[in-house]
C-alpha cells in the first residue's frame, strides 16, 4: 500500500498518579499512543511485543481505523512491559515508581513483508538497539521519524548518535535536545542536532509548544492551550505520531509539510493530556483534532 507507516515502540501497561486522579493498568507505551494518534490522517502497521497479559479488547483498540497489528508479538511466557509513576502537583516533574521490562528484555523485532516495505518509519521511544535493528531490516530507504528520550542518552549514547544520522527528523524535548548536542540553549541546541547529522529536529517544549529545526528555516509552533491538565503521559507519542501520519496521509516531506503535521500534532497532543491513556483522543476523534488544529493555527496568527 502506498505511503505505508511502520510504527516500533513499546506497547505497554501503565499505573498513573497525578494531583487530580488515578489509574491503573492503563494501555500505554510510544506504539499506543504513536499509532492510536496516527490512525486518524493514514494506514499504519505497529511493531511491538506483549505478554500473556495483555487483553484482546486493547488489541482489538490498537487495530480501530485500519492499523495493522500483525506483526505485534504475542510471547505467552511472558507479561507486557509495565510502568508505574507519580506526577508531582504542578505536572512537569514526575517520579517513577516501578518499571518491569518483561517481554521486552530481549526483544527483537521482527517485520513483515509489508512492514519491510514501508515508506514511512516512526522508530518511537525504546531503546537504540532495537529501533536500529527494526531500521536496519527495512527493504525501502523509508522517511525515518526518530523519537528518545533522556535515558537513552545517557546510557546509550553512542548508538543513539548514529541513529541521528540517519534521522529524517529527530524528536527529542527542550532538556534532551540540550543534554545530547552539549549546548545550554535550546536554539544552539538544536542548530547543534543538525550539525550531528539529523536532516531535521523537533524539539518539545511541553505547553510552549514545539520548534522545528530545518535546513530551510525555523518554525514554532505554539501548544493548544488546555485548561484541565489530566494526565501528560504519551503526549510527545501522541504528537509524532500525528505529525507522522499527516506526512504519510499527504505524501510529502518538505519543511511546509512538516510545519503543517506539527500543528496538527499539537492538536492531537493537547487531547491525550485532558484525559488517561488514549481516551480522549479516540473519544473526541477527528473533527475535534481538526478543529483544534485551526485554533492552534489562528493563536501563531499576527
Amino acid at each position: 500500500m502506498k505511503n505505508r507507516l511502520l510504527i516500533v515502540g513499546s506497547i505497554a501497561y501503565d499505573n498513573i498518579q497525578t494531583p487530580v486522579d488515578s489509574v491503573e493498568w492503563a494501555l500505554g507505551g510510544s506504539a499506543s499512543y504513536a499509532a492510536l494518534a496516527a490512525s486518524f490522517f493514514a494506514p499504519a502497521s505497529v511493531c511491538g511485543i506483549v505478554g500473556r497479559d495483555f487483553k484482546e479488547s486493547d488489541m482489538a483498540r490498537l487495530a480501530r481505523r485500519g492499523t495493522d497489528v500483525s506483526d505485534v508479538e504475542v510471547d505467552r511466557g511472558g507479561e507486557t512491559f509495565f510502568w508505574s509513576g507519580k506526577y508531582h502537583d504542578n505536572f512537569s516533574s514526575r517520579e517513577t515508581l516501578e518499571t518491569r521490562v518483561n517481554v521486552y528484555e530481549n526483544y527483537v523485532p521482527k517485520l513483515g513483508e509489508v512492514s519491510r516495505s514501508a515508506e514511512f518509519l516512526l522508530l518511537g521511544n525504546i531503546g537504540p538497539d532495537v529501533q536500529k535493528c527494526a531500521l536496519d531490516s527495512m527493504k525501502s530507504d523509508p522517511f525515518v521519524i526518530l523519537d528518545t528520550m533522556d535515558l537513552w542518552i545517557e546510557i546509550a549514547n553512542a548508538p543513539l548518535r548514529e541513529l541521528v544520522k540517519r534521522a529524517d527528523i529527530l524528536i527529542v524535548n527542550d532538556s534532551e535536545a540540550k543534554k545530547l548536542s552539549g549546548e545550554r540553549n535550546v536554539i544552539r541546541a538544536g542548530d547543534g542536532l543538525l550539525r550531528m547529522g539529523a536532516k531535521s529536529a523537533i524539539v518539545k517544549a511541553g505547553e510552549y509548544g514545539a520548534m522545528l529545526f530545518h535546513p530551510d528555516g525555523f518554525f514554532a509552533v505554539p501548544a493548544y492551550p488546555v485548561r484541565e491538565l489530566r494526565d501528560p503521559t504519551g503526549a510527545g507519542d501522541t504528537f509524532a505520531g500525528a505529525l507522522a501520519g499527516v506526512l504519510v496521509s499527504g505524501g510529502q516531506t518538505g519543511f511546509k509539510h512538516i510545519k503543517e503535521a506539527m500543528v496538527a500534532g499539537a492538536a492531537a497532543a493537547s487531547m491525550t493530556v485532558e484525559s488517561f491513556s488514549s481516551d480522549k483522543l479516540e473519544e473526541a476523534g477527528l473533527g475535534e483534532i481538526l478543529r483544534r488544529a485551526e485554533c492552534v493555527r489562528k493563536i501563531s496568527e499576527i
